[in-house]
C-alpha cells in the first residue's frame, strides 16, 4: 500500500509545485532598444546649442513592456533626448501603444535631458514652420523616424516575451554629484544660480542644497536570472555640451557600465525630479570630468543593485493608475500678442523665436483645456510615479514622505510641453527656472501635490 501511495504522492506533489510556478510567473516582459541617434547636422538641444558635428556616442530610446493576463499591456520608455513635448510627446505615445496593443494612458516616455542631444515638438515645428524656419528646432524627418524605430523595436520584443517571477528592489547614496542648483542667500533669494558646470569656485563652494541622494533600482527576474534593470536618479545628466558632439553624457556612461557588469541584462535608466540639480558644485565642466562623474553615478548603482530584495511577483501585484491633471497657466502668457509679434520678427534671434513658438502652442493648450496625464505603477512594494516637464526634486521628496513604507520612484521629464516645474515659494525667490523660463503658475504645487496623493493612495 505504501508503496503505492509514495507515487501518487509524487504527482500530486508535482501537480501542486507547478501550478504555483504557473500562479507565480504570470507575469511577462518584454525589453526593447532602438537607435535614435541624429545624423550629422540635426539641431541639439532644441536649435539652442551647435547642431551635430560628431557622435561620441550612440543614443538609445529603451524600454520594458509588462504584461498580464487581465490588463492591457503597460509600457515604459526612456529617450536619450533633450525633451518630447506637446504633439512631438503625444506621438511617441500613440506609437507605442499601437505597437504593443495597449492604449495610450498606459504608455509613459521620458526623456534624460542630455544636452547634446534632439529635442522633439512637432507642435511647435508647425509654428516655425510657417515663419521659414523648419527643422531648426528640430530634425522633423529624422524625428519621425526615431519614433517609428522604436515602435517597431517594441512589437518586436513582443514576440519574445519572457517569464517574471520576481521583483527586486534596491537603493544607494550617490556620491559627489547632485547638488542644487539654486543657492539661497540669507533674504531667502536665489543669489547664485548653479549650473551644470560651475567654474566660480565660490560657488562650488556652497552646500549641496536640497537633493535626493539616492539611486533606486528596480529589477525583474526570472527563478535567478535578472532579466531587466530600471534605475531612477534626479540631477541633470550633463557635465559638458554643446560642442557638436552628440552623447548619451554620464548618465549613459553610467547605464553602459552597469550592463557590462551584468552581460546581457538591459538597463533602462530614468531621470528623477532634477530640474532644479545639476552637478554644478563637483563639475567644471572640464571634460575629463564625464567619466568621473559617471563612475560615480554608475558606483551608486552598483551598491543599490548588491542591496537588491527580491520578493515574489504576481499579477494581482501590478496596478496601474492615471490622472489626468490641468495645470495653471502662468498669468503672464496669457495674452498671446508679445510672443506672436516675437515668432513673426525676422530680425530677432532664432532661440528668442523659438521660446515664443512654445509658449504659443502651450498658451493654447492650456486655453483649449488639455490636461497631462500623470501616472502610477504599483509593482510589488515600489511605487513608480511618471510626472512632466523639468520638475524640482521637492515633489520628488514628497512623494516618498505621501508613502514611506513604500520604496518610491520617480519619472520626470515625460511632457515637457510646460517647461520648468517649481514649488510654489520657489515663484517668489527669483532664479533662473521660475523666472524665465516655467510655463506653469505657482499655483502647480497644489494640483500636482494632490494628484500625486490621489496616485499613490491605496
Amino acid at each position: 500500500m505504501n508503496h503505492r501511495r509514495k507515487p501518487l504522492f509524487a504527482v500530486i506533489a508535482s501537480a501542486f509545485f507547478s501550478l504555483s510556478l504557473s500562479v507565480v510567473a504570470d507575469v511577462r516582459i518584454a525589453t526593447f532598444q532602438a537607435d535614435v541617434t541624429p545624423s550629422l547636422g540635426s539641431p541639439l538641444c532644441h536649435g539652442s546649442v551647435s547642431n551635430a558635428l560628431t557622435t561620441v556616442d550612440p543614443l538609445t530610446a529603451r524600454g520594458v513592456v509588462l504584461l498580464t493576463p487581465e490588463q492591457k499591456p503597460i509600457v515604459l520608455c526612456a529617450v536619450d533626448w533633450v525633451a518630447n513635448s506637446n504633439g512631438g510627446y503625444d506621438e511617441w505615445r500613440n506609437a507605442l501603444a499601437e505597437a504593443v496593443s495597449t492604449i495610450v494612458e498606459r504608455v509613459t516616455v521620458h526623456t534624460l535631458h542630455q544636452h547634446d542631444t534632439p529635442g522633439c515638438d512637432f507642435s511647435t515645428e508647425k509654428l516655425l514652420a510657417a515663419q521659414g524656419l523648419t527643422n531648426k528646432f528640430s530634425n522633423v524627418p529624422f524625428a519621425h523616424e526615431a519614433i517609428a524605430r522604436t515602435a517597431r523595436a517594441a512589437r518586436e520584443a513582443m514576440q519574445r516575451t519572457q517569464p517574471i517571477t520576481h521583483i527586486g528592489v534596491g537603493h544607494a547614496k550617490v556620491e559627489q554629484f547632485a547638488s542644487n542648483r539654486r543657492v539661497m542667500g540669507s533674504d531667502g533669494k536665489v543669489k547664485y544660480v548653479r549650473y551644470s558646470a560651475c567654474r566660480n569656485p565660490q560657488v562650488r563652494a556652497e552646500p549641496e542644497g536640497v537633493i535626493d541622494p539616492l539611486v533606486r533600482v528596480l529589477s525583474f527576474w526570472d527563478g535567478d536570472q535578472p532579466r531587466a534593470v530600471l534605475s531612477y536618479y534626479a540631477t541633470h545628466p550633463q557635465s559638458y555640451y554643446g560642442r557638436g558632439g552628440v552623447s548619451a553624457d554620464t548618465v549613459g556612461m553610467a547605464r553602459a557600465m552597469r550592463e557590462a557588469a551584468l552581460p546581457g541584462v538591459p538597463h533602462i535608466h530614468f531621470n528623477g525630479a532634477g530640474g532644479n540639480v545639476t552637478a554644478g558644485k563637483y563639475n567644471d565642466g572640464s571634460p575629463e570630468n564625464r567619466p568621473i562623474l559617471a563612475r560615480r553615478l554608475a558606483h551608486g548603482m552598483e551598491k543599490a543593485w548588491k542591496t537588491t530584495r527580491k520578493s515574489p511577483l504576481r499579477a494581482t501585484d501590478i496596478e496601474w493608475r492615471v490622472q489626468p491633471v490641468a495645470l495653471p497657466l502662468r498669468k503672464e502668457l496669457a495674452d498671446e500678442a508679445p510672443a506672436i509679434r516675437t515668432l513673426a520678427d525676422a530680425s530677432a534671434n532664432f532661440r528668442d523665436r523659438a521660446r515664443a513658438a512654445r509658449q504659443l502652442v502651450w498658451v493654447r493648450r492650456c486655453k483649449a483645456g488639455r490636461r497631462i496625464d500623470l501616472s502610477c505603477l504599483r509593482v510589488g512594494t515600489a511605487r513608480v510615479l511618471h510626472m512632466p516637464g523639468e520638475l524640482f526634486v521637492e515633489y520628488q521628496l514628497a512623494a516618498q514622505e505621501m508613502c514611506p513604507n513604500a520604496t518610491v520612484c520617480m519619472a520626470a521629464y515625460g511632457d515637457d510641453g510646460c517647461g520648468y516645474i517649481g514649488t510654489e515659494i520657489a515663484y517668489s525667490q527669483g532664479g533662473y527656472e521660475t523666472t524665465k523660463v516655467s510655463q506653469v503658475a505657482p499655483q502647480v504645487e497644489k494640483v500636482l501635490m494632490d494628484g500625486m496623493k490621489t496616485l499613490l493612495e491605496r
